[in-house]
């Protein structure tokens, strides 16, 4: 099993928050287009629709904060451990090197 680093899953977290960011946009303009269209069967999906998007609003806020508050207790511990931290960067940065060299 691989182990991510902080960098990956802070990038993939992004990522993720862009892209239901997207979605939600995207389904919201939907909505908006198919206003014209009110059959039974529309109706029926448009409000599916409205539910989902407001589950991925709500996701994207959860990840959101989740986020934030991984990003607060990293510097918070960084900040409290300074000297334990500048150790830790250059023995994962030395090892790294060892490792690229090597091939």
């Amino acid at each position: 099993m691989k182990t991510r680093t902080a960098d990956e899953i802070e990038t993939s977290t992004e990522k993720l928050l862009n892209d239901l960011a997207a979605v939600v946009h995207d389904g919201e303009e939907l909505l908006k287009a198919g206003a014209q269209d009110l059959s039974e069967k529309s109706l029926a999906a448009r409000e599916r629709l409205a539910a989902a998007l407001q589950v991925a609003k709500e996701t994207r806020a959860r990840l959101q904060d989740r986020a934030v508050e991984g990003a607060k207790a990293a510097d918070k511990m960084i900040r409290e451990n300074p000297y334990q931290s500048v150790g830790i960067a250059f023995g994962i940065g030395v090892l790294i090197g060892i490792l690229i060299n090597r091939r």
